[in-house]
């Protein structure tokens, strides 16, 4: 809970925690001086010789520039002790104290101290507020120390919070996944906020996030510094800090590092320090990752060890893991969270709604990627004509005023629609070449969407395991959206696997409702798992409001009519209340006569083979009596029905002479 008085949280005995130290003049590690006593809180550094002291440097009452009088310690840093004091110049404010880096050379310090003040100019909701930086003579030394002055912000740690929970419960216990990515996703604007102003944060960890009321607080800026700094002491935590940072030094990569390995430390217990220090545990041994697929492959490419393959600012990042973020929502309690994807369209078309996959329907009926619009040629793209003949389309776009990336992409997608996937091919491995900054028509090393559409390009080829190769990485590039989700689960049907299919289909459709294919997907597998009745309460979930509505209840339909036609197979009792519910959900649709009459006569010949012999069961089906009369008498009106809609006289013979042997024996 947030705290009421800043005084309450004042350290009563300060001590100096068992934790690793480090020098305040060169920043290494000073957990064991000199003579090797473990825990020592004074001495002389290992490294740089310089004297060190974990005692409290200042003492309440001590007043600071004149303004600043302080009240007690906080907590204690990696580079010495955190201050509470009250700022009498403004109405008696609370502010935090903190001790900088000290040094020998004065001029050194002097002309650290004046760039470190651009801090001050830092104005984000979610980051502390520098009020002031400040020097005062050390009482043991004599030394001018120099101190940043912060806003006070009241409140709880998110490390805290962790520990609070594990004191109250067994020892292992988390935050709740979904509070901690609603926090991780908190905090990305911040970091992006910084990094506009060509910022690094550097040291982000749940310690260095407050929540006071409604809201995160960055509370530690110690370790900001220039993009373009590469003298300054570099500061980080062991089991957060990026693999590179020895060699490379901080980078918005390493930034956006440090918040997936965070996200992981406050999602689930595991050894970060320690035998996880550069890795994440296998979803094998952590039931969260199994469960949370998407979030597994979102920490994996956030704490991918080569920089490169990471998010490549906190924008994309904060995109992705709002995907997650709905994913994770919508199994939790079932409610759907649909969003509005940047990077895809919506499905250009459903497929599978009218039987069996086709795959084919499904390379060209998926969504597309969304046209850069910073392409030289997206004004082109967007007034062109990129729908109709597909054929005609690639004609058009060959004779585009400038030849740009996003023009070959639609030259691509529209090879494939017409059916020319080894001419799309062709223009793939061109797009592949070197990337030159000066050459239009080639990709960025790092640019997904030719994998997409070599993917999409072997789909409809019939290749349905390199498809499925090549989504899968696009899946990992971009874990929070739906359409990679969709079409590795198209591959898997595909290629037999029910079980994958099954669980992309479900995540997809769970999570937004306006992936029809993925509703009527999933069917066909839990049908062919023998789940009929699972498969009905999907295609039930379908809304009303959909265009795809009939045709999925059309589907439940023929899903409860093969239920019946096991069940009757069996000789099971159970086969006549599966066609009493499919007829009832028949008799509620409008379809057209055929169709209509079509099933009728499916449903009436389960039903008269399911009857026992003589039985009359209470009710009607479809107007019909359910007796052995009044079915036969339904299916004779049905066929000559249907054989008044044939097409062909021969077509007509045949339905009228099956409804004449249908129907019942009579005496006239």
């Amino acid at each position: 809970m947030p705290y009421r008085d800043p005084k309450a949280a004042v350290l009563t005995d300060p001590e100096v925690p068992e934790a690793k130290r480090f020098c305040s003049s060169c920043g290494k590690e000073v957990g064991r001086g000199r003579d090797g006593e473990p825990g020592r809180v004074e001495g002389f550094c290992a490294h740089c010789g310089h004297h060190y002291s974990f005692t409290p440097k200042l003492v309440p009452g001590e007043v600071l520039h004149g303004q600043y009088e302080v009240l007690g310690c906080l907590a204690h840093g990696g580079l010495g002790w955190i201050y509470l004091a009250a700022d009498h110049a403004v109405s008696d404010r609370w502010v935090v104290l903190k001790g900088l880096l000290d040094s020998g050379d004065a001029d050194a310090m002097a002309a650290a101290m004046a760039e470190r003040r651009f801090l001050a100019e830092v104005e984000h909701p979610t980051i502390v507020k520098i009020h002031n930086f400040v020097q005062h003579v050390d009482r043991a030394s004599g030394e001018l120390v120099d101190y940043i002055v912060m806003e006070y912000v009241g409140g709880t740690s998110v490390k805290d919070m962790i520990k609070q929970l594990r004191a109250e419960g067994t020892g292992t216990e988390s935050l709740p996944v979904a509070q901690a990515i609603a926090y991780a996703l908190e905090v990305l604007p911040a970091l992006g906020y910084l990094h506009g102003l060509g910022l690094l944060y550097c040291d982000f960890k749940p310690d260095n996030v407050i929540q006071t009321e409604e809201q995160l607080k960055l509370i530690d800026l110690g370790a900001v510094r220039r993009v373009d700094d590469r003298h300054s002491p570099i500061y980080g935590t062991v089991g957060y800090q990026a693999p590179e940072i020895g060699t490379r030094g901080p980078s918005v990569a390493s930034d956006l590092y440090t918040v997936g390995r965070a996200l992981a430390v406050m999602s689930f217990q595991f050894d970060f320090r320690g035998r996880y220090l550069g890795s994440l545990p296998d979803p094998a041994e952590q039931p969260l990752l199994r469960r949370h697929d998407s979030l597994h492959r979102f920490l994996l490419r956030a704490t991918h060890p080569d920089p490169e393959q990471r998010f490549g600012s906190a924008e994309e990042m904060a995109e992705q893991l709002t995907g997650v973020l709905r994913e994770v929502l919508a199994q939790q309690d079932g409610v759907p969270r649909p969003g509005v994807s940047r990077q895809f369209t919506p499905e250009r078309r459903a497929f599978g709604t009218e039987g069996g996959l086709d795959v084919r329907a499904a390379a060209t009926g998926l969504p597309v990627p969304q046209v850069d619009t910073s392409d030289e040629a997206a004004g082109f793209l967007a007034t062109a004509a990129t729908t109709g003949d597909p054929d005609q389309v690639v004609a058009a776009l060959r004779v585009a005023p400038v030849r740009t990336v996003e023009v070959r992409l639609q030259v691509v997608r529209a090879l494939i629609e017409a059916g020319r996937v080894r001419e799309a091919v062709g223009e793939l491995d061109a797009l592949a070449s070197p990337f030159d900054p000066d050459d239009l028509r080639t990709t960025a090393p790092d640019d997904w969407r030719p994998g997409w559409y070599r993917g999409v390009a072997a789909l409809a080829d019939g290749r349905h395991e390199r498809a499925r190769s090549v989504f899968e990485r696009v899946r990992d590039a971009l874990p929070g959206e739906a359409a990679p989700k969709l079409a590795v689960a198209v591959c898997a049907e595909a290629s037999g696997d029910g079980e994958a299919a099954a669980a992309g289909y479900e995540v997809v459709w769970r999570t937004d409702h306006a992936y029809v294919s993925a509703a009527f997907g999933l069917a066909r597998v839990l049908v062919a798992r023998g789940e009929r009745e699972a498969a009905v309460g999907v295609l039930h979930s379908v809304p009303d409001t959909s265009i795809h509505h009939v045709a999925a209840q059309v589907a439940a339909v023929r899903a409860q009519l093969g239920a019946a036609r096991e069940c009757a197979g069996r000789g099971g009792s159970e086969a006549l209340s599966e066609v009493m519910a499919a007829g009832a959900r028949l008799s509620g649709l409008e379809l057209d006569v055929a169709r209509r009459v079509g099933l009728t006569v499916e449903l009436l010949g389960v039903a008269l083979e399911s009857l026992p012999r003589g039985g009359v069961v209470a009710g009607t089906l479809l107007d019909c009596e359910v007796s052995e009369t009044g079915l036969r008498l339904g299916l004779e009106r049905c066929y000559r029905q249907l054989a008044r809609l044939a097409d062909s006289p021969e077509e007509r013979i045949a339905l009228v002479d099956r409804a004449n042997a249908v129907r019942p024996r009579t005496l006239v």
